[in-house]
């Protein structure tokens, strides 16, 4: 047996994400992904239409009022991963993902938090001159992590 992937998980979650719909697309393609469970903080989605797989009720969802409730839960020994476009994060094609981890995106217009940058054990960025749409930035990072890379 390959003990490589057994204590592995990550999760994923959106910061104050603007829009129901991009929840929707992200919980699927973190069903689809092998995320182990799904989060946000600040404002709250839980079913979306464009969830059609209804990942919600697939996998465990959190909800969080605040940053600061979130980062008390992190689970024992998950490293946060920030997706945030800025001088000082690592390349997405160069970062070796922790093995148990979770990923924080922030929200369409503001990114996430100076707060929650500083308390990212990683951020990472992609080759990209303008943000993503926070759904096609989330499901490239749980792209990413399945590529055979090695681990952190």
């Amino acid at each position: 047996m390959n003990d490589n992937f057994t204590n592995e998980f990550f999760g994923i979650g959106i910061q104050n994400g603007k829009t129901p719909e991009n929840l929707g697309v992200l919980w699927r393609s973190a069903q689809n992904l092998g995320a182990s469970f799904i989060f946000t903080i600040g404002n709250r989605y839980a079913k979306q239409a464009c969830d059609t797989h209804n990942a919600v009720k697939a996998m465990p969802y959190f909800h969080y009022e605040t940053f600061n409730e979130f980062y008390k839960n992190l689970p024992k020994g998950a490293r946060l991963v920030g997706v945030e476009l800025t001088e000082t994060a690592e390349p997405l094609e160069t970062f070796h993902h922790p093995r148990r981890c979770v990923y924080l995106l922030g929200a369409e217009d503001h990114g996430l938090t100076n707060e929650a940058i500083e308390k990212s054990h990683f951020l990472v960025k992609f080759k990209s001159q303008l943000s993503l749409n926070v759904s096609v930035a989330g499901s490239i990072v749980l792209y990413d992590r399945g590529i055979a890379k090695p681990r952190s």
